[in-house]
């Protein structure tokens, strides 16, 4: 298990499974672009899902739910931005690639 955090949720933390967890940041921090204006929820959640393994998501089994946990997770860490530029609101990574 690994305790994740959320950024809309100042002070609460949820513990989730860490393969899960760990895989979909692979993917997240793969598909996101490096700068803004970044990727919408959508268009991220689509990208993850063909990078994410089989044998934890047989086809693509929640992983929007893991995106958007992951997502929410990486941001309160600073390793993902998200851009208010433009609407619908799009996210981005400023970390390195892992």
């Amino acid at each position: 298990m690994v305790t994740v955090e959320n950024v809309n949720v100042p002070g609460r933390a949820s513990r989730v499974d860490a393969a899960k967890y760990a895989a979909t940041r692979r993917a997240l921090l793969r598909v996101l672009p490096g700068r803004p204006p970044g990727m919408t929820q959508a268009e991220m959640f689509e990208a993850v899902t063909s990078h994410l393994p089989e044998e934890l998501f047989p086809g693509g089994a929640k992983s929007s739910w893991w995106a958007k946990t992951v997502q929410l997770d990486l941001e309160k860490k600073g390793l993902v931005r998200r851009s208010f530029e433009s609407k619908p609101l799009r996210w981005y990574r400023i970390a390195a690639i892992e």
